[in-house]
This record gives C-alpha cells, structure tokens and sequence, in this order.
C-alpha cells in the first residue's frame, strides 16, 4: 500500500506539470517559475502529504542526465570560445559569492562559525543550470548569451560542490587545511575529467557493438548515470564527469550511430529532460511543507530579513562582478580587447542579472549531516536549510518573472551566424554529394539515371541550397534497390562533409544539428533509416 500511495504522488506531481507547463506557455512566463509557485502553493494547501526530499536520490536521479544532455546540446565551439568569461562565473564568481555569503552569514548569525557560513556561501553561490538552461532557451536572448549562461552553469556546480564537501568536513570535524583543500579541488576537477572521457569512450566502444536504437538510446541515458557513479565513487567531481562525457559523445555520436537512433534519441532525451524538469521545480516548491517546522524553529520573522539580505548580497555580487570581469582582462591585455571588444552594456547586465538559483543548492542544504563527530547537532542546520530555500525563492521569481519584459525592453540585433553558417554547411553538403557521385558514376551498380537525376538534384542544391528537396524518384520501381544505396552514399557524403566543417571549426554544433536532422528524415524516408552512415561499403547491398 505504501508503494501504491508514493505512484500516485508521482502520477499527481506529472500531471501538475503537464497542466502548469502548459498554462506557461499560454501566459508566456518561463514554465520553471510558475512550476516553483505551483508547488508552493500545494505545499500549503491542507491535507497534501508533505513530501521528503531525499538529496542523495535527487543528486542521483536528475542530476546526472540533466548534466549530460545540457553538455550534449552546448557547441564545444562556442564553449572554447568563451572559457574566459564562463570559467571567470563559474570559478571566480562562485568564490566571491561564497565568501561574501560567508561574511555577512557569521556577521548575522551570532555564533555561526565560518565552517558553517562557508557551507551556506557555497550552497547558494551556482546559478542553477536546470534554471539557466531553461529560462534563457525560452526567451529571446543573443546567442553568445545562452553560450555563456550554459557553460557557467555546467561548471559551477563542481566549483560549488567541492567548496560544500570541504566546509561541511570542517565543520564536522573542526579542522580545515587550505592546502588539503586546494589540492582535492584541483584533484577533483582533473579527475572528473578523466572519469567524463573514459566513461564516453567506454560508450562509443558499447555502440559498435549493439544492432538496435532502443539499445542504443538506454546506453546512452546509463552513460550518464554511470559517468555520475564512478566520479563518486573515486571521489572526483561528478558534474564534471557528466560534463565531459556529454561534450565527448557529442563529438562522435553522428558517426557512430544510425539515423533512425539520432532522432529517436532526441525525441527520448527531450521527453526525459522535460519532464526530470518539471518535477524539480515543482518538489522546490513542495519542500516548503517539509520545511516548515524548521522555519518555526528558527523564527520566521528573524529568518525573512535575514534570507532577504543574503540574497540581496547573492544578486548584488553578482551584479558587480560580471561588469568588472568583462572589463579588466580587457583592460589588462589589449589582445583580449582587439580580439574580443567590450559587449554592449544590455548584454553585460543581462549576463548579471541571470543569476537563478535551484536544484542543487536546495539538495546540498538538505544533504547537511544531522550530527557532527562530537554527537553534537550539526549547528544552524535549519536556519542553512531555511535560507537556501529563501534564496532559492526570491531569485527564481524576482530574476526570473522580470527577465522577459528586461528583454522585451531592450534591442538586441539580429544575430545571423547561424542561418549564414547552417546555409554554408548546406552548400558543403550537396558539393560532398556531388563528389561522392563522380567517384561512384563509374561502378557496376548505380543506374545512370538515377545518377543523372540525384547529380540535377544536388546541383540545384548547391546552387540554391536554401530551397526544399526536389522530391526524390519513385523508389517502388524497378531499380529501387540500387537507387536507396546511392542515395545512401549521397546522404552519408552530406553528413560527413557538416561533420568536418563542425570538426574544423567551421560551423557550430547546432547548425550541424539541423541539417543532420534533415538528413536523417530524409533517410528514414527512404527506408535506410537504420543503417549507419560510418564504413559504409558501396559494393554491399542495404539490407
């Protein structure tokens, strides 16, 4: 009975979702926030079971795949090309965040040590990338923004975490050594790393080896998990390690699998994302309930002011830092500055203001030992508790209910790079094409007709590579074995030649996306959705 009363939670919490996502949409309001006020309302509606938030279960359940699909659909382009700025957030700002918290935490809090105000500072110090993610994708913003919003928040979380683990020892154990410290940091950084790559390698190895796209869509989601589970296991960060293995399966997963599982996995990916989403925002707003005798017993009065300073000063550190990270290091080394010039000013301060707090730092607070190694209560646990949530809070709905009318109010121009690169890449594609037909015109196979016509096809495609497909000839006729090779041949040449412009920096992962997308449409259309576009063999039938 109690596992059937948990599936109905479950099957309340999605249907929740579906409903409130869609009024969203409707009011045109970033689908997490009003998924953060649903919830908390819910909470405190009587009679609604409070609900326990388990932080190893969510660090473990949503984390892991969330991480990886975020690294999957981020350019590695685009993320090189902005290290400075992404690792200035996600590394510098989190420091500053932690120790500003940190100060005013044991300037508030009379007993407070700074163990315990270092844990709070690192808890609410990283933007959230669930957040982040979906938020800025929603709304209109400059696509370097989005580059810049995303990567910060891939790589916060490791910063924070590792800042978390080493106060919340000190504050167990009442010792702390910087050196230690900075050496698990660096440690746990670089192995993370490692652990990312090797557990993607380990998964393209796998791919080779399986024949179906739902065997290969499920090794993809467990990569995730198993990604997140060794970084723990060898004490090593684990976002990292989901991190680098997303980017690194990106890199190879166009060759290494067959059209119909790319957009499978898509479709499942999305699903997946999508509703991991949903129920994080809707559980930050249901632990309200689970908090309240905490809040109680730490004065509520006394805990609104104090929640309300600390994530002023979140917003503010962040607000000052950004500019001044954008200015000095183009200040101190005029390269920088010939090479990359001063943003607009609408920029920068969107980039401040987009500073959201979530998931993670809501586990992290709950994930607090209850005792220290003396036996003694872990101290000011339900005040850390009541804070994260409170700034959790007030940053979601102040930040993140203004950010559509601040867009709306500014002018952003129109950034083309992306349909000027997605047209190159088409281009690219049908002179691929063209060139895989001159060398196969003289084989025993293909019919000169069909060669003939697919040679007319790509021609005007490169010509006027904008336009849709001329339709394809009547694959049911006599012949139609030979003409779904060559077809085969012509659609994988495409592929590989977007492949190669997005390996040599030429195009951005998500104008390869597109056009791949089409490709494999195309290729499921004509039936050869199922068979991989890597060492294709041109004297082999397709089955």
């Amino acid at each position: 009975m109690e596992s059937l009363h948990e599936l109905e939670i479950i099957i309340m919490l999605l249907a929740v979702v579906l409903a409130l996502t869609t009024l969203a949409r409707r009011l045109l309001l970033p689908y997490p926030i009003l998924l953060v006020l649903g919830g908390l309302i819910l909470g405190l509606l009587p009679g609604i079971p409070t609900i326990q938030l388990n932080p190893d279960l969510v660090f473990l359940v949503f984390l892991p795949p969330i991480l990886w699909a975020a690294a999957y659909f981020t350019s590695l382009r685009e993320f090189r090309a902005d290290l400075r700025p992404i690792t200035l957030l996600a590394v510098g700002l989190v420091l500053v965040t932690t120790a500003t918290v940190a100060i005013l935490a044991h300037a508030i809090f009379p007993g407070l040590s700074w163990a315990g105000a270092v844990t709070l500072g690192a808890i609410v110090s990283p933007p959230d990338a669930v957040a982040a993610t979906a938020i800025a994708r929603q709304l209109r913003i400059p696509r370097r923004i989005v580059t810049i919003l995303e990567g910060e928040s891939l790589v916060n979380d490791a910063t924070a975490l590792v800042l978390y683990r080493t106060a919340v020892g000190a504050a167990v154990t009442g010792s702390f050594l910087i050196g230690e410290a900075f050496f698990n940091f660096v440690v746990a950084g670089l192995g993370g790393l490692v652990v990312g790559i090797a557990v993607g390698m380990l998964t393209r190895w796998v791919l080779r080896y399986t024949v179906d796209s739902f065997s290969e869509i499920a090794i993809t989601l467990l990569a995730a998990y198993l990604a997140w589970v060794v970084g723990e296991i060898l004490h090593v960060s684990a976002v990292l390690a989901c991190v680098a293995g997303g980017f690194y399966l990106r890199r190879h997963f166009s060759e290494d699998v067959a059209p119909i599982t790319r957009l499978q996995a898509r479709s499942v990916w999305d699903t997946v994302i999508f509703i991991l989403n949903g129920i994080i925002f809707i559980l930050i707003g249901l632990q309200l309930g689970a908090l309240r005798d905490e809040i109680v017993a730490a004065g509520i009065g006394s805990l609104l002011w104090k929640g309300a300073l600390i994530s002023a000063a979140v917003i503010a550190v962040r607000l000052m830092w950004v500019p001044v990270a954008e200015y000095l290091p183009r200040r101190i080394a005029p390269s920088i500055r010939a090479r990359d010039p001063m943003p607009p000013a609408s920029h920068i301060f969107l980039v401040a203001w987009t500073g959201m707090r979530g998931i993670v730092s809501l586990a992290a607070a709950l994930a607090l030992p209850l005792l220290t190694t003396s036996g003694a209560a872990f101290p000011f646990r339900a005040e850390i508790i009541a804070i994260t949530f409170l700034v959790i809070l007030s940053t979601l709905v102040l930040q993140g209910l203004s950010l559509a009318p601040l867009i709306r109010a500014m002018t952003f121009e129109e950034d083309g790079t992306l349909d000027r690169e997605e047209a190159f890449a088409r281009e690219q594609a049908a002179t691929g094409a063209l060139q895989r037909l001159d060398t196969l015109v003289d084989a025993a196979w293909p019919l000169p007709d069909h060669v003939d016509r697919l040679r007319s096809h790509y021609a005007r495609r490169a010509k006027r590579f904008a336009n849709p497909t001329e339709t394809d000839p009547d694959c049911s006729s006599e012949g139609a074995d030979a003409f779904r090779r060559l077809r085969h041949e012509t659609l994988t040449a495409e592929r590989r030649a977007v492949i190669d412009l997005r390996n040599r920096g030429a195009i951005s992962d998500e104008v390869l996306h597109r056009v791949e997308h089409e490709l494999d449409v195309e290729a499921l259309r004509l039936g050869i959705g199922d068979v991989r576009s890597n060492g294709s063999d041109s004297s082999q039938p397709i089955q």
